[in-house]
């Protein structure tokens, strides 16, 4: 830059002079002056000029000291980088990958402190909700539990009716249990007949069979298949009066006749000893009380819960889960997207897309987990039991587990040195997910995982 300037300078010198000379050429003295002038200009230019090559070469000098000294700080990094490789006994692409893993454990464990937080805080916030909701639901919500079995009772007016119930020969029982197809037990029961059969349709029929031969008087083959004929055709009216009820009761409207008609066919259905069609009642009034509460749709939720399981009615004509053959009828006489999407769902056959869907799901967990509502045999309650203490024990770290509360929780030991918190936290929920893939039970499971660490010594 410097010798740029002075270049310039040593131009408008030369200019100057030359501007000089033209302004009056016949004078010699100015061009005298004029001389001295531009040789003046000449040497502070070439004093200048050397100037700036003398600084140009202490630049120059300067630089290739810097030079020097980036290499030699280049070197002296390389070696200390060698001399940490020979001390750590790493090198410098391990020591990488070891921070690395350090790195990914430290924020693995903080995701997982994190993600512990966030879901207890969401936990305790849900649980407030739904014990709120479901409170009073079941407080509102006042039902019978009356345990249905796979017989019947009809009572008789004195013991001298069951000699003629029998039949010379015992004609007329045989007629009774070949047109009905149910049991009909007489023992030492006093002035009692029960009737056994797992169909409850054929065992309604055969008591009002039973009844109106009583009641007549008149018991032989042809007034016992008169009086059945007449018994199926009533019962077919009492269907149908029933499912109207129990649409009335839970206030649903406008279904189609033969929805109405499968639904009363479940009043004589049982499922672990409730009633199909009570069962059906109570989770559309529970549903209905769920929806107001959060803000869906509850007559959308009290009609999918009602029809939920009419499926039961017709799995044995039709193929497939009760929960998908009772969608596709409501279907086809009907019924919303809405609500046959909630019947199918229930059970976890199709994904639940919507908030009543969801409803369904818990008013049918809730109907059925009420003390006293269902009764299970003991084999199966051992089996779940067993089921639930195998999911469990089949995952490594773990030490014992045991089946608590009825089969309600299930607790489970892990071994601290080969399970840390995190893991544990990670086993519970993996274990849960397992329950929810392999078993079938009402309500639901609390998983707790216990890990225990012990620091023992022994004075001497």
């Amino acid at each position: 830059m410097e010798l740029i300037v002075a270049a310039a300078i040593l131009g408008v010198a030369i200019v100057a002079g030359l501007g000089l000379r033209r302004r009056d050429p016949a004078d010699p003295e100015g061009s005298a002056s004029t001389r001295e002038e531009l040789t003046r200009l000449e040497e502070r230019v070439s004093v200048r000029a050397e100037e700036l090559d003398r600084r140009a070469r202490e630049l120059d000098d300067q630089t290739r000291a810097l030079e020097a000294e980036r290499e030699q700080l280049a070197r002296r990094a390389r070696e200390h980088e060698e001399a940490l490789e020979r001390i750590s006994g790493l090198s410098a692409g391990q020591a990488k990958q070891r921070l690395m893993n350090e790195i990914t454990d430290q924020v693995r464990h903080e995701c997982a402190r994190h993600v512990r937080e966030i879901e207890e805080e969401t936990k305790r916030d849900a649980e407030r909700r739904v014990r709120s909701i479901l409170s009073v639901a079941m407080q509102r919500l006042a039902a019978s539990h009356a345990a249905e079995t796979t017989v019947s009772v009809v009572q008789l007016p004195s013991d001298e009716m069951k000699g003629r119930i029998i039949g010379r020969e015992g004609r007329n029982i045989r007629a009774l249990e070949n047109l009905t197809g149910v049991d009909f037990i007489i023992d030492d029961t006093p002035s009692a007949v029960v009737l056994s059969a797992f169909d409850g349709v054929r065992r309604e029929i055969a008591r009002m069979t039973l009844e109106k031969l009583l009641a007549d008087g008149r018991i032989h083959p042809a007034r016992i298949e008169e009086a059945y004929y007449q018994s199926k055709s009533e019962l077919e009216s009492s269907l149908i009066e029933a499912g109207e009820q129990a649409a009335f009761d839970c206030n649903v409207q406008s279904l189609d006749g033969e929805i109405i008609r499968t639904l009363g066919r479940l009043k004589f259905r049982t499922s672990y000893g409730q009633n199909v069609l009570a069962h059906s009642v109570e989770c559309a009034r529970l549903a209905a009380m769920m929806a107001e509460e959060l803000g869906a749709s509850p007559k959308t939720a009290a009609r999918a819960a009602l029809l939920h399981d009419i499926g039961k009615a017709v799995s044995h004509e039709v193929e497939g889960p009760h929960a998908l053959v009772g969608g596709d009828m409501a279907r086809r006489h009907g019924e919303s997207e809405a609500v046959a999407h909630a019947m199918e769902a229930h059970h976890n056959e199709v994904e639940p897309q919507t908030i009543e869907a969801v409803i369904v799901q818990a008013a049918d967990a809730l109907s059925g987990a009420r003390p006293g509502a269902r009764g299970e045999s003991l084999e199966h309650y051992v089996k779940r039991l067993r089921a639930l203490e195998q999911i469990a024990a089949r995952h490594d770290g773990v030490e014992k587990s045991y089946a608590m509360q009825a089969g309600r929780e299930i607790r489970v030991i892990v071994t601290p040195t080969s399970i840390d918190d995190d893991a544990a936290m990670l086993l519970s929920r993996q274990i849960a997910r397992e329950i929810e893939r392999e078993l079938e039970y009402p309500g639901q499971i609390k998983v707790t995982v216990i890990r225990e660490s012990r620091a023992v010594e022994y004075a001497k």
